[in-house]
């Protein structure tokens, strides 16, 4: 029974990281996102495969995947052709791996950047990630990917996110966010933590509160919560270099009327 279990699990990884959609299109050239990019950002990813359209949809983002960056010199690796692996991520099948940055040259991304890390933090995110490469995707539970053969399932918006409790628990198996969000909580670095407002035990005020903190589950975050982050930075690598509009290269000139302006053909048949 496990045997089939364990090929069943396997067939499903598969056939819902199968690519489905081509909708993804990148909004920063990939010079320009390769610029931006600093160690320790959370790289978000709009999917394009079977399950990212379920995830999508259960947590009503754009956002289906995250993978961490790392940096050149993270020591994560090459390709086959001699590019560096800079990125580390969970993935369905393979489990956490490194991977370079190209990867996601055609994909739609979005930079969330950790605010005040020093270089011993990054160290200490480093070395955590990389303890857990090799670790695999937790398919312990065949029901776990069985419910993302139904992209939309029809249940109260509230309840979605629910859908995503994925796994067994297994500390040395992981899903992208979960195993983003605890690198994270070795610095015990806020992502969108619990806050309490609890008696400030001020002696001199006997009515002063205080905001207490607690971090929430790792297993309980996805790729979402870090663009919702208050103590996330979105990073535009258009806007990175110094942004000026003034020099566009339009394609129709100011006020020519050319077929390049929808609104003054609009203007032109009243």
């Amino acid at each position: 029974m496990g045997r089939i279990q364990s090929w069943l699990s396997a067939w499903l990884a598969a056939y819902l990281s199968k690519q489905v959609t081509r909708n993804s299109i990148p909004t920063a050239t990939y010079v320009q996102l390769k610029g931006a990019l600093r160690p320790g950002d959370v790289l978000l990813v709009e999917g394009d495969t079977r399950i990212s359209i379920a995830i999508k949809y259960l947590t009503q983002s754009t956002w289906s995947h995250s993978a961490l960056y790392l940096g050149d010199n993270a020591g994560l690796g090459q390709s086959d052709q001699g590019e560096p692996h800079v990125l580390i991520e969970a993935d369905l099948e393979r489990g956490i791996r490194s991977l370079p940055l190209s990867h996601y040259r055609h994909s739609h991304t979005r930079i969330c950047r950790p605010v005040g890390l020093d270089d011993d933090d990054l160290q200490r995110l480093t070395r955590y990630a990389l303890s857990r490469l090799g670790n695999t995707y937790d398919l312990k539970n065949v029901f776990d990917l069985a419910r993302y053969l139904l992209p939309t399932p029809p249940v109260p918006t509230r309840y979605r996110h629910r859908l995503l409790t994925f796994g067994s628990g297994d500390p040395t198996r992981a899903i992208c966010s979960t195993f983003i969000a605890e690198s994270f909580q070795q610095l015990r670095y806020p992502i969108l933590p619990l806050v309490r407002i609890v008696p400030a035990n001020d002696p001199d005020c006997d009515d002063c509160t205080r905001e207490a903190y607690r971090l929430r589950h790792h297993s309980l975050f996805t790729p979402r919560d870090f663009d919702a982050s208050p103590y996330f930075q979105i990073i535009k690598p258009t806007l990175a270099p110094g942004f000026d509009y003034r020099q566009l290269a339009w394609e129709d000139r100011p006020g020519s009327g050319r077929p390049g302006n929808p609104a003054l053909r609009k203007a032109r048949i009243r």
